[in-house]
């Protein structure tokens, strides 16, 4: 047993947290997770749809979703559905029609208008960078290529000092974004590896932009979303009012609140797209035709690279199926879009909670669909009787000689953080029973004949990994 990084949904990574927006998450599994059972036949469409609905309310009912749901096969919506509020203040309900921040899953739309570009003759994916930003530092080392595969090797400007103290709240000029990392040392050789970097779709906006004489939101309005009737997506301008436009919040626990602005426009290319759930199923069927590029260029959209990374998307699979899928997140929103092309399967997952773990839900239906094994999530209970108990769970546990857990209060809030690894929240089902709303694993505290917590034990995939409290 050892820990390892698993990159859930688009993968960032070398820093944490994946791929989309700005944030950057992981999920740590604490030891290998052996492979499901063989697939099996998919069910009926009633079964599939009572049992998405039962797990689907379940999420709701703890308060861990808010957002729309689109579940379609073979070309027919199997299941759709708003859950939770577009607007808790007004009592309005998200519904299909709920337009939402899409956050990282903009990067395919980009991805999509640089191979339009490559088909019309106007860009060449193996162009270097200083083709279109001639003093770019090891431009002349940089293709189109590496931009949209995150083999660049340029560092991800969200990671830097300035993101959060200026450029979050404050209009940012796409140069001056790029000016903010421009000059900063490439963290490997372009081509090396793979590492998730939203400069990478930054410059790719800028690219567009310099190519087409459009401003980056005109070409995606012209050359995508109105030839696919996606008459409910657009660029997010600020200070702009849209309609059926969902806020975006922060839950813990039965608390509801909104969550930190920022003005989307500086995501740019990167992720300042909003869409509904019936939208971005327009786009799924388009990528069945050459609506709007050719049957080679989307094959070679699919093609994985590095880190399973492909334009704009991640190719990998899941319950030995070929999936194709991206994932992202930002302040109040969580967004994910799985295609299951062999299959004619689509799983869309729009959120207006920050936290919600739009990645789990879809593998979770995704076993609906195909047989597989799935939970439904415990009733969270988070009264008084449970929380006085927390201060007692504080402290350090020993699960093995490198890694300990250590687990920590915060607002009346229990946290667990593995050695090295970000922290996520515990949520009380029982009072010395806890579940991690990311993945499928829960934590149980237990007391010696004194009354005192002495060690917890770790359950996940039916098995159990005793830690003493060392601390």
């Amino acid at each position: 047993m050892y820990l390892i990084k698993k990159i859930r949904g688009h993968i960032k990574k070398g820093n944490a947290k994946t791929m989309n927006s700005n944030k950057k998450h992981f999920i740590f599994v604490l030891f290998i997770l052996t492979g499901l059972c063989n697939p099996r036949q998919i069910l009926a469409g009633e079964d599939i749809q009572s049992k998405i609905d039962e797990y689907v309310y379940a999420y709701e009912g703890n308060n861990w979703f808010s957002g729309a749901i689109l579940v379609a096969k073979d070309g027919k919506v199997l299941f759709e559905k708003g859950c939770g509020k577009a607007d808790y203040e007004n009592n309005i309900q998200n519904s299909p029609k709920t337009k939402f921040r899409t956050c990282s899953l903009t990067k395919a739309f980009t991805a999509m208008a640089v191979i339009q570009l490559e088909q019309k003759g106007m860009i060449v994916l193996n162009d270097k960078l200083t083709k279109f930003i001639p003093d770019y530092p090891n431009g002349d080392k940089i293709t189109v290529h590496n931009l949209l595969t995150n083999t660049s090797g340029i560092v991800d400007h969200t990671i830097l000092p300035d993101f959060n103290t200026e450029r979050r709240l404050n209009p940012c000029p796409i140069e001056k974004t790029i000016s903010t990392f421009k000059d900063k040392p490439l963290r490997f050789e372009p081509g090396e590896k793979f590492e998730y970097s939203n400069s990478n779709y930054i410059i790719l906006g800028l690219i567009i932009e310099k190519v087409s004489g459009q401003s980056y939101a005109q070409y995606v309005e012209n050359e995508i979303f109105k030839p696919l009737a996606m008459n409910d997506s657009g660029f997010e301008y600020p200070q702009q009012k849209y309609e059926n436009f969902a806020y975006g919040y922060v839950a813990e626990n039965d608390k509801v609140t909104l969550a930190r602005s920022r003005i989307m426009s500086n995501a740019h290319a990167s992720g300042a797209l909003y869409s509904t759930v019936r939208d971005m199923y327009l786009w799924d069927r388009a990528l069945y035709t050459t609506k709007l590029i050719s049957q080679d260029r989307l094959n070679r959209m699919f093609e994985p690279f590095k880190g399973n990374y492909g334009y704009g998307w991640v190719i990998d699979q899941i319950f030995s199926r070929k999936s194709i899928r991206h994932a992202g997140e930002i302040e109040g929103y969580q967004s994910n879009i799985t295609r299951f092309p062999q299959d004619d399967v689509c799983i869309i997952i729009l959120s207006n909670f920050e936290n919600a773990p739009v990645t789990r839900i879809s593998e979770d239906i995704a076993a609906i669909i195909f047989g597989q094994a799935y939970k439904l999530p415990q009733k969270v209970n988070s009264s008084d009787k449970v929380i006085r108990h927390y201060p007692a769970y504080v402290g350090i546990y020993q699960l093995k000689p490198n890694l300990a857990l250590q687990i920590t209060e915060t607002n009346n809030r229990l946290f667990c953080q593995a050695s090295g690894q970000d922290k996520f929240e515990l949520h009380p089902v029982l009072e010395t029973e806890f579940i991690l709303r990311e993945i499928d694993a829960k934590i149980t505290f237990v007391r010696d004949g004194k009354g005192k917590v002495a060690n917890l034990i770790l359950h996940q995939k039916g098995r159990d990994f005793p830690a003493p409290k060392i601390k």
